[in-house]
């Protein structure tokens, strides 16, 4: 079993019954595992004044995949990002390259829930930001109606900003 940690984050998530260990999930079930395929349903930010934006457009693409050993990989991803004109990643333009890195978020590790605290534990090993790699962050969470919600403090972003994950557990 693992334990999964987050900043200041809230998450809900639909998790496998088994996971619940009950016959069903209510507000107050708190997951022990994260293990299966998670479907972003809304990524935003709260900017430092307060303004709320969506980098990820209003309808992000994004998997959370967790296995059984709190191995994970998590891709996010702004859906329309342009094209390179080349049709040749190592010949793109600066706009091209900055829209690539901007318009996605990836990392990979082990995440660890700690359920009476409300943590969720990212230990990341690989990242698309790499100043992330080997590093931990914590995100404090919510677990809800089947939606697992989760807040990345301000301190992660280095410029005030808070983000927040939503994501709906998927039996597909």
């Amino acid at each position: 079993m693992f334990i999964i940690s987050k900043y200041t984050a809230s998450i809900s998530i639909a998790a496998p019954l088994l996971m619940m260990g009950s016959d069903t999930i209510g507000a107050q079930d708190q997951p022990t595992s994260l293990e299966g395929t998670w479907v972003m349903t809304s990524a935003y930010e709260i900017l430092a004044d307060g303004t709320r934006v969506t980098n990820y457009g209003e309808h992000p693409n994004g998997l959370l995949m967790v296995d059984k050993n709190g191995r994970y990989s998590v891709q996010i991803f702004r859906p329309n990002r342009p094209r390179f004109i080349a049709k040749d990643k190592t010949k793109g333009t600066p706009e091209e390259y900055r829209q690539a890195v901007l318009g996605s978020s990836t990392h990979t590790g082990k995440v660890v829930i700690e359920s009476l605290k409300g943590k969720l534990i990212f230990q990341i090993e690989t990242a698309s930001y790499a100043n992330w790699e080997g590093t931990e962050q914590i995100r404090d969470y919510t677990f809800k109606d089947g939606f697992l919600t989760y807040q990345v403090p301000a301190g992660a972003s280095g410029n005030g900003t808070i983000a927040y994950s939503i994501w709906q557990y998927s039996s597909n």
